[in-house]
């Protein structure tokens, strides 16, 4: 008989370090818009292989930002399943969402399915690389440069996922999440990735009131209390406070993601129950396991099952249902998306975090068989 565990569905990796560097900007003076900001935005472009990296104080901030700055309004092609706020930061710039199939092998973007959605009405495509895997990109590019349609890589479940050697957010304007479940965290952040340098100015000054430079930056000047806007902005800035998580979130990146993908080839080769659909990844991807989902066949009732992990204290959760076309707000667009409703009903999430033990990883296994069991239809 095994003891039962608790197993939260994510733990953030929060450490000493992270305190310290905090504790460091406290008694710095500088808590926000100063040098620590711009050292993470220099240590991510590194990473990602981009000219210009911008903090924000969410990834739905640089969605919408990335949205705003189209040259033209129009439609733009995305997932319904995603995270709300991939439509809605699209909505609220005054855009027309249009929603497509996935695919149900990786549950991401069908470019099939892109191709039969465009119109002459459209701008650009939002792929959404799922669970920490990309989406085809080639095929997203070749689609993108055939009708001059820009990409908008919503990225921020794919920290460190490659598609051919490349990241995520490399192949378009990429926007990020640093909320607690993701591969790093600064509690609340997010980071827009771009290699146009026209784009990044702009962005730049929307997400800081409409002014071109930072405080941070007119400390260096004749007379930094200057300040003008150029455009009509908003406060999307991330504080120096949280920018040093991210910069010391970012040091055990490649650690963190490592840890992800051997939990999750543990469970790939010990979840040998018939019933489930384990999680694919194509060659020449690198999935991080932002999360780790798994489908169940028809012959288990969904709800019963997660009842029954969720008693035995595995934190399994759904993602994502209702897709966004099944949401109030989006109902009365009536796309009709079968893999999409197929998957969402489907699909459960279970505990993926770096510092999940073996151990861990075993009750995991053994809960699920016995809530297999109790599941049946």
């Amino acid at each position: 008989m095994i003891n039962k565990r608790n197993i939260p569905l994510c733990i953030a990796n929060i450490g000493e370090k992270e305190i310290l560097a905090v504790t460091e900007v406290l008694q710095s003076g500088w808590l926000a818009h100063g040098p620590k900001g711009k050292e993470f935005e220099q240590v991510f472009s590194d990473f990602i292989g981009v000219k210009h990296s911008i903090s924000m104080n969410s990834c739905t901030s640089a969605l919408e930002l990335a949205v705003q700055t189209l040259p033209k309004k129009g439609e733009i092609i995305l997932p319904s399943f995603t995270w709300v706020a991939s439509a809605n930061s699209i909505i609220t710039s005054g855009f027309k969402p249009v929603f497509v199939d996935i695919d149900y092998e990786t549950n991401n973007i069908n470019p099939s399915k892109i191709v039969e959605a465009i119109t002459k009405d459209t701008v650009a495509i939002m792929p959404v690389h799922f669970a920490g895997l990309p989406c085809d990109m080639d095929k997203i590019i070749e689609i993108a440069e055939k009708y001059d349609l820009t990409i908008i890589e919503d990225s921020a479940e794919t920290l460190g996922g490659e598609y051919k050697g490349a990241k995520t957010g490399s192949f378009g304007v990429g926007c990020f999440s640093f909320y607690p479940t993701k591969n790093i965290t600064c509690g609340e952040g997010g980071m827009l990735t771009t290699n146009d340098e026209a784009l990044a100015k702009k962005i730049n000054a929307l997400k800081a009131h409409g002014i071109k430079t930072s405080t941070y930056e007119r400390e260096k000047i004749n007379q930094p209390w200057l300040r003008a806007a150029t455009y009509a902005g908003y406060n999307y800035r991330l504080c120096d406070i949280l920018a040093t998580i991210g910069l010391e979130q970012m040091k055990k990146l490649e650690t963190m993601n490592s840890m992800r993908i051997k939990h999750a080839q543990y469970l790939n080769n010990n979840l040998n129950y018939s019933e489930i659909i384990l999680p694919f990844e194509p060659d020449g991807y690198k999935h991080v396991y932002q999360m780790y989902t798994i489908k169940l066949d028809e012959s288990i009732d969904r709800t019963v099952f997660l009842k029954n992990l969720r008693n035995d204290g595995v934190g399994a959760s759904v993602h994502f249902d209702p897709p966004v076309h099944a949401q109030p707000y989006y109902r009365n667009t009536n796309f009709h998306l079968q893999i999409t409703d197929k998957v969402s009903k489907s699909i459960v999430t279970l505990p993926m975090y770096p510092s999940l033990s073996n151990e861990d990883l075993d009750y995991i296994i053994f809960s699920i068989g016995n809530a297999l069991k109790m599941s049946k239809v």
